[in-house]
């Protein structure tokens, strides 16, 4: 029995959801638009299987396909970030994460990671998060320019003398340095974990600088930027951390391994190490670039002046609205952002002073410059008049007709 005739609730959600994916235009940083490849085998019979352990070392019969396909997976992450070892059984980017403390830490040591204010990660040692709550977390930011000072990050690391130093954001416009990060966590002996989740398909594309071989160990989810499912990955070059990480991860906070998304994993890495995905990494740094230029040139600021990546910051210290109140009035003109703090924050987390644009999505489905400066210039007309929403109905027609131009899916259940 096919879904629409057994479940008709769920069957019609999925296709108002496929109609808003497809009319709307999504620019949340970390979102975009899988495969249908990668769909497909995340909706096979894999979902069936138990296979805790590791490939070889399972604790259930049955395993030997389940085996060969972790193992495929791990064999083309290896290949696409250039490391030894891979781990791909996390659930998610956070659950990564855990994993990684628990491997080289102990409750209470010390952690410096970015203030999630100024655009670090929950995981990275916000006291709400149980990265703060079991380590000792202390905070690194960017400077008023809205860029990292590293010479402030080493001062800071001098006095808290960390076990670990993370890097990483979830959004920060800007090249990351994991030399200068390295030379930092060297001086008072820290090991140095990279969370590339925002940036890794384009760090996988030669267009961000790489982790390794700076960073001891590397996270990353496979969403996002590698346009792979939901879920997460931890990297490193060292055999005795590669041991630790796996028991971090199994028995330690998880059971078994979500075998439909592994092998969505696999497929996804396929597309990752073709010669296209060089060029759709380029597409999405300079769709960004032009939407960037567009918006200054209409008089708004970005977090340091621009961007090296996937992403813009806009800041709207200089305005009387917020960037809760941005995030609607886009929503209504069909455009997908999320609001965000900015360096100088005035506003809870909850309004913010700004919002977080990227191009990732929008270039999955064969976007270019031409449809960034359009969509950069409605932006800023929505902005310009925040409080229209007869205004912002008429660009929403406008941008709904362009989005229709963009297919990506043509059926919600594949």
């Amino acid at each position: 029995m096919e879904l629409k005739d057994f479940d008709k609730d769920i069957y019609e959600l999925l296709n108002k959801e496929l109609a808003r994916q497809c009319d709307h235009l999504e620019m949340i940083a970390s979102e975009n638009f899988t495969y249908p490849e990668v769909m497909e085998v995340m909706g096979s019979v894999l979902t069936n299987k138990y296979a805790e352990g590791y490939p070889g070392k399972r604790y259930y019969g049955g395993c030997e396909f389940v085996d060969e396909i972790e193992q495929i997976a791990i064999d083309r992450c290896k290949e696409l970030f250039g490391c030894a070892f891979a781990n791909v059984q996390p659930n998610s980017g956070s659950q990564a994460n855990q994993g990684v403390y628990g491997a080289f830490l102990n409750p209470g040591d010390k952690i410096l990671g970015m203030d999630l204010s100024h655009g670090g990660h929950l995981t990275h040692g916000s006291k709400v998060s149980s990265s703060g709550k079991n380590y000792e977390s202390f905070f690194y930011g960017v400077e008023l320019d809205g860029r990292i000072n590293y010479e402030r990050v080493a001062d800071i690391a001098n006095i808290v003398k960390p076990k670990m130093i993370v890097c990483g954001a979830s959004a920060y416009p800007r090249e990351i340095d994991f030399k200068k990060f390295r030379e930092i966590a060297d001086s008072v002996g820290a090991y140095l974990f990279a969370d590339v989740a925002h940036i890794a398909g384009l760090v996988v594309a030669g267009e961000h600088a790489h982790p390794f071989p700076h960073c001891h160990v590397v996270s990353s989810t496979t969403h996002k930027t590698l346009r792979g499912p939901r879920g997460g990955i931890i990297m490193t070059n060292e055999e005795e951390f590669a041991k630790k990480i796996n028991s971090s991860i199994f028995p330690g906070i998880q059971g078994g391994p979500l075998m439909h998304v592994i092998a969505g994993k696999a497929v996804g890495f396929k597309h990752n190490l073709s010669p296209e995905w060089k060029v759709y990494a380029k597409q999405v740094k300079a769709n960004i670039k032009r939407l960037g230029e567009v918006l200054v040139s209409r008089g708004y600021n970005l977090v340091s002046g621009g961007t090296d990546n996937h992403l813009v910051l806009v800041s709207f210290l200089d305005r009387d609205f917020s960037g809760k109140d941005a995030d609607m009035a886009l929503g209504r003109a069909g455009i997908t952002v999320n609001k965000n703090t900015v360096p100088g924050e005035k506003r809870s987390p909850f309004i913010t002073s700004g919002i977080r644009v990227g191009s990732a999505a929008l270039t999955a489905r064969g976007m270019k410059e031409e449809q960034f400066e359009l969509i950069a210039t409605r932006i800023a007309d929505v902005l310009d008049d925040i409080g229209n929403e007869s205004k912002q109905a008429k660009i929403k027609d406008e941008l709904t007709a362009l989005a229709r131009n963009f297919i990506i899916y043509n059926k919600a259940v594949f």
